[in-house]
C-alpha cells in the first residue's frame, strides 16, 4: 500500500546527495559572508561559486579512508574548486556546517508537513460541514450515551488538528536556526556578524548562543510536536476502526476494484489504512523520546546524539508527511452510511432520552433528584431487559406520566433537541 501514498519529494530531501548539497549551501553561505566582509577576494569567490560541487561516490570513497564524513565532503569540494578552496570552511568546525544544514533540512521538511496538515484540515472541514445535523450515537466507554452528529465528530478532529498545526509551526520556527560560532561557540576565528550574514542567506535565525552545537531542546520540541501529531492521527484512526466494525458499520474505508481483504476469507474488507496509521504513530512517539534523550550531552558537545538523528530526522519527517497524506486520502474516500447510523441510534431502545426525562422531572415537576433518578433508571433497566422502547415505557409509567404531560413528553422525545446548539459550536470552531 505504501507505494500509493509515497511522497517522493520528502524522501529526496533526506537523500545522501541532497544532504551533501545542503552542507555545500552552508559552506557557500559562509564564504559569501566572508567575501562581503572582505576576507575572500572577488576572484576566489567567483571560482568558488563556479566550481563548488559534490560527487557522492567520491565522498564515500574518501570517507573509507578518513572515517570522517565532513572531511571527506570538504576534500571532494577542494578537488573540484582548486586553489580557491583554501577559503572554504575558514574558521569553522564540522558542527557549524552539519547543525546549520540540519536547521535548513528540518525547516524544509517542516514546511512540507505543514502543507500536509493544511490539506488534512481542509478535508476535515469539508466533512464537518457536509455532515452537520447527521445524527449518530455518541458513545462513552464504548457504550451508547447520547446522540451527537457525525459533523461534530469531524469538527472535534478539525479543532484538534488546528492545535497540532500551531505546535508544528512553532517547533519549525524554533528548530530553524543556524550556528557558525566555531569549536566551542566562542567565535574565536569567526564572528557573530559572519554568522548573521550566512544565516540570512540560508533563511535561518542565528542561535543567540551555542556551544559546538545547537542545543537539542529545539530538536526535542520539533520531534515531540510530531509525536503529538501522530497521537492525533491515531485518535482519528481508532474512531474509524471502531465505526467500521461489522456490528457498527457506520463508515467504511474505500475498497478498490480488485482489492483483496484476506488470503483465506474472500468476504473480508478490513480497515487497513486506519490500522497502518495507528501503528506508524507509535514510531513517531518513540522517536520523540529519542530526541528528548539527545538533550543531555557532555559539556560543549559529545557525539551520542548524532547517530540517533541520522535515523529520526528522515524517518519522522517522512513518516509524518506520509501519514498526513494517507489519512487525507482515507477520509476523502470514506463511505459514510447514514442508514446504519440511524439503526444504531435506536439500537438501545431510545434510552438516550433518559437525561431529558430526568431533568424535566426535577425542573418542571419538582421531584427530588434521587427519586427522579431512580424512577427513570427503573424504566431504563426494564427497557434493557425486555427490549422495549424507552419513550413508550415512560408513557406507560404511572409516576412519570402523571408528572409530565403527553405534549411535554413528545417535546422531550424529539432527537433534534440534541443538536440545538450545534450551530453555536460550529461558529466557535469555523467562525461565521
Amino acid at each position: 500500500m505504501i507505494e500509493r501514498y509515497t511522497r517522493p519529494e520528502m524522501g529526496r530531501l533526506w537523500s545522501l546527495e541532497n544532504r551533501f548539497r545542503v552542507w555545500l549551501e552552508v559552506e557557500l553561505a559562509v564564504c559569501e559572508g566572508w567575501h562581503a566582509m572582505g576576507r575572500i577576494p572577488a576572484k576566489d569567490m567567483e571560482a568558488i561559486r563556479a566550481k563548488a560541487d559534490v560527487n557522492v561516490d567520491r565522498i564515500l570513497e574518501i570517507e573509507e579512508r578518513t572515517r570522517h564524513d565532513v572531511i571527506a565532503f570538504l576534500t571532494n569540494v577542494e578537488e573540484l574548486v582548486g586553489p580557491s578552496a583554501r577559503f572554504i570552511h575558514l574558521g569553522c568546525t564540522s558542527s557549524d556546517i552539519v547543525d546549520t544544514a540540519n536547521g535548513v533540512l528540518l525547516k524544509r521538511a517542516g514546511v512540507k508537513i505543514l502543507e500536509g496538515l493544511d490539506r488534512l484540515l481542509g478535508v476535515l472541514r469539508d466533512m464537518a460541514l457536509a455532515n452537520r445535523g447527521r445524527l449518530c450515537m455518541g458513545r462513552t466507554h464504548g457504550i451508547h450515551a447520547e446522540p451527537t452528529s457525525f459533523g461534530l465528530k469531524m469538527a472535534v478532529f478539525y479543532a484538534e488538528f488546528t492545535r497540532h498545526r500551531e505546535r508544528v509551526a512553532r517547533a519549525v520556527d524554533n528548530v530553524a536556526v543556524g550556528k557558525i560560532s566555531g569549536a566551542v561557540g566562542t567565535y574565536a576565528y569567526l564572528s557573530p556578524e559572519l554568522e548573521e550574514r550566512a544565516c540570512a542567506i540560508l533563511g535561518l535565525t542565528p542561535d543567540p548562543v551555542s556551544t559546538q552545537i545547537v542545543q537539542r531542546d529545539r530538536h526535542a520540541e520539533f520531534f515531540t510536536a510530531l509525536g503529538l501529531l501522530g497521537g492525533g492521527i491515531e485518535r482519528i484512526c481508532v474512531e474509524l476502526r471502531h465505526l467500521q466494525r461489522t456490528e457498527v458499520l457506520e463508515v467504511e474505508e474505500g475498497f478498490g476494484k480488485g482489492q483483496k481483504g484476506s488470503s483465506a476469507m474472500p468476504h473480508k474488507k478490513n480497515p487497513i489504512s486506519a490500522e497502518n496509521l495507528a501503528g506508524l504513530s507509535r514510531l513517531l512517539r518513540t522517536n520523540s523520546l529519542a530526541a528528548m534523550e539527545n538533550m543531555a550531552l557532555w559539556h560543549e558537545r559529545d557525539i551520542s546524539h548524532s547517530s540517533v538523528e541520522r535515523v529520526i530526522m528522515p524517518d519522522s519527517t517522512i513518516l509524518a508527511d506520509y501519514m498526513l497524506h494517507r489519512l487525507s486520502n482515507l477520509l476523502a474516500g470514506l463511505r459514510i452510511i447514514p442508514e446504519n447510523m440511524e439503526r444504531n441510534l435506536w439500537g438501545s431502545y431510545g434510552l438516550f432520552f433518559s437525561q431529558a426525562v430526568l431533568l424535566a422531572l426535577i425542573d418542571e415537576a419538582g421531584m427530588d433528584r434521587q427519586a427522579a433518578y431512580e424512577a427513570v433508571q427503573a424504566v431504563a433497566m426494564r427497557c434493557w431487559t425486555e427490549k422495549k422502547l424507552f419513550p413508550d415505557e415512560v408513557r406507560h409509567d404511572t409516576a412519570i406520566a402523571s408528572a409530565l404531560s403527553e405534549s411535554r413528553l413528545n417535546d422531550l422525545f424529539n432527537p433534534a433537541n440534541f443538536l440545538k446548539e450545534e450551530p453555536a459550536i460550529y461558529k466557535r470552531v469555523f467562525g461565521a
